[in-house]
């Protein structure tokens, strides 16, 4: 062998091993902003949240990051000044100093989105209604600002400067976009979601009607993007110039009619995954095939699971608090929509964005179409089956939702 082909075996392994290591400090860096990103520890795919131990996880992985990021900088510079000094014109040193230069960039990429915290703005911004032309919208728009000035009035009173901080990452996650006209939908499950995404489709032209995107096509074709795929820049200029809009339910009405979805009808995920953890906890003698399948799980059981400190299974973003999915008093929204009068509201909120004038909200239900829709009476059969410390302690579960979006308690 020829010394010239020992030196570049010497520098092919050189790179492999460098390129290695930033690999893998990549990878921590990853793990690193996962963490911040997740200090609940809520699982993406499932929604999902294990019970935390954030500041333990947080230390580990920022210590391994710093001793990684330290030794191999200590590596890089042993070499590059070392034995190659004199080559700083070689194809090697040109590589090392492209991948540190990279890996500085990431680092500073990285500390400056998760450093990113909002304030709520010191002043509402007026809704446009430019494309309103006529007066049949007069009571919905009455009403609309009613809604926006009531939130805004409860954030500036009740919330502290530092309530009112959080990773923007986090913040946004729950956000759609749709670029074309320029809107904003904070995903709230249980309160027209479904058709939601179906009307972005239709106005990104992925499809032509609402009515021929099926549930899944909805749910799994990942056609929609969200607002934390953007960088920083995209993000925040989204956030500041987009039509933003989120709509709402009565809180003991969500929580009834994800329950009577996911509990009530066969389910492959909710029953194996939250069903036999609540069965095996909550019910005393229960039998071999409730505990294998984890089908039947009764009202109080799931309830006494919501209300758990020490819950078996985390929480999902179908009963999830609206403040902590959507961060109402972090993003001022423009438009804040009701269940209630989710058809009125919805085709307002169509002509305020410059819609085609033909796209009308969808009326139909998504799923189990022969069930009655989920109302307050049906809510208040449910409740019969709770205590009445029970049902205040659910009460007081949703309480800042309850509060935010000026509803009242249901009685029994």
């Amino acid at each position: 062998m020829q010394p010239s082909d020992r030196v570049m075996n010497l520098r092919q392994v050189f790179v492999t091993v460098l390129m290695f290591g930033v690999a893998g400090l990549l990878l921590f860096m990853y793990l690193q902003a996962w963490i911040e990103e997740h200090p609940t520890g809520r699982h993406c795919n499932s929604g999902s949240e294990l019970q935390p131990k954030p500041q333990l996880q947080s230390t580990v992985h920022t210590t391994i990051f710093r001793i990684a990021a330290a030794n191999l900088n200590k590596r890089q510079t042993t070499v590059i000044m070392g034995r190659h000094s004199q080559e700083k014109a070689s194809p090697l040193g040109e590589i090392a100093s492209s991948l540190v230069s990279r890996l500085s960039e990431q680092q500073k990429m990285t500390k400056a989105f998760l450093k990113q915290q909002v304030n709520l703005p010191p002043v509402m911004r007026p809704l446009n209604k430019s494309l309103i032309k006529d007066d049949r919208w007069k009571n919905i728009d009455e009403a609309q600002e009613k809604r926006r000035y009531f939130l805004y009035d409860f954030c500036k009173k009740y919330s502290s400067e530092n309530r009112l901080r959080t990773h923007l990452v986090r913040m946004v996650s729950r956000i759609y976009v749709e670029d074309r006209h320029k809107i904003l939908y904070c995903e709230v499950p249980k309160a027209g979601c479904s058709n939601w995404k179906r009307i972005l489709m239709v106005l990104n032209g992925l499809a032509s009607s609402a009515y021929s995107i099926s549930h899944d096509a909805v749910h799994y074709g990942k056609h929609l993007k969200k607002l934390d795929s953007y960088d920083l820049k995209g993000i925040q200029t989204r956030l500041n110039t987009y039509t933003k809009t989120i709509f709402v339910r009565d809180p003991m009405e969500r929580l009834v009619s994800a329950f009577r979805d996911k509990f009530e009808h066969p389910n492959s995920y909710y029953h194996p995954v939250f069903g036999k953890a609540i069965i095996k906890k909550y019910r005393l003698n229960a039998h071999e095939e409730a505990l294998k399948t984890g089908s039947g799980v009764k009202f109080k059981e799931f309830v006494r699971y919501l209300l758990d400190s020490q819950r078996p299974v985390g929480m999902d973003i179908h009963w999830e608090q609206i403040s902590r999915l959507c961060y109402p008093c972090l993003i001022n929204y423009d438009f804040i929509g009701k269940f209630e009068t989710l058809e009125e509201d919805a085709n307002y909120f169509l002509q305020l964005i410059g819609a085609p004038a033909e796209l009308k909200f969808p009326n139909f239900k998504d799923r189990h179409s022969s069930d009655e829709r989920t109302n307050m009476e049906v809510v208040r059969q449910y409740l019969k089956e709770l205590s009445d410390t029970e049902r205040q302690l659910t009460y007081d579960f949703y309480y800042l939702d309850y509060l935010m979006f000026n509803y009242t308690m249901p009685i029994v």
